[in-house]
């Protein structure tokens, strides 16, 4: 038996099924996290490839393309399912980071970042603080299970090379992107709305007492009314999240619907 009649077989399953759960290791929350070795992700990969592989050879019949090339876009293909689940998830979640990067600006914290080392780039402060209460709450909850069972479920939705490209998914992806604005002005709203309050009221007060220097007193209060509104949004902060979780678990309904 040489290697393309082995690829007919179960050797096939198992390398598309690998190809698969792989994806989620790439993009997805907590599961692509850049401080997790590439070399462990590869390996609980290839674990949970293995506990799932009996199920799903047992239920799936396939047949492998006879050459490497064709095999070699339905690895892409495969690979593909499991990114774009990790990608909804991902892109959700960026709203979190655009709403701290507001506030920041807002609040008067713009020039002071830190390095993200799950990202490798420059965060806002209190988007960091939001990102890390965020991904909290998704360990604490089970969404990370949500996610490895969604691509776990895609194998009954989409058989392995099952995959039928559908011209509405690339409007569906633009519809996901540009909703992490939305979201993100929403979580930012409060503070946003209480520094515009504050600076109508210095400008009131500048006019009514031109002595006072309003630059001395204008960047503390600021700082001071963002901290003060963060302190108060954080109990309605986390209860958003389960919102914005079970909109992530609905839109990869959706995108796993548009390649059926």
């Amino acid at each position: 038996m040489d290697f393309y009649d082995l690829l007919q077989n179960h050797a096939a399953v198992f390398l598309l099924l690998l190809t698969r759960i792989s994806g989620i290791f790439l993009i997805a929350p907590f599961y692509g996290s850049q401080n997790i070795p590439i070399y462990f992700r590869a390996g609980v990969a290839f674990a949970i490839s293995l506990i799932i592989f009996p199920v799903v050879d047992q239920n799936t019949v396939i047949d492998a393309p006879p050459t490497v090339v064709g095999y070699g876009f339905s690895v892409l293909r495969e690979l593909f399912i499991g990114w774009l689940i990790g990608f909804v998830g991902y892109v959700t979640m960026q709203a979190v980071n655009i709403a701290g990067k507001v506030m920041d600006m807002q609040a008067g914290f713009a020039v002071v970042n830190e390095m993200d080392p799950t990202s490798g780039q420059q965060a806002p402060l209190i988007g960091s603080l939001l990102n890390y209460l965020m991904l909290m709450m998704f360990l604490v909850t089970n969404g990370h299970h949500v996610v490895l069972a969604s691509v776990i479920r895609s194998f009954d939705a989409i058989p392995l090379l099952g995959m039928h490209y559908n011209p509405s998914l690339a409007e569906i992806m633009v519809d996901f992107t540009a909703g992490i604005f939305v979201t993100g002005v929403k979580i930012a709203m409060p503070i946003t709305f209480a520094i515009l309050l504050t600076n109508v009221s210095l400008g009131i007060l500048a006019r009514t007492m031109p002595q006072l220097n309003i630059f001395v007193v204008g960047i503390p209060m600021q700082i001071m009314v963002g901290i003060f509104v963060l302190a108060m949004l954080i109990p309605f902060y986390i209860l958003f999240l389960d919102v914005l979780f079970n909109e992530i678990y609905g839109n990869i309904v959706i995108a796993l619907r548009a390649i059926q």
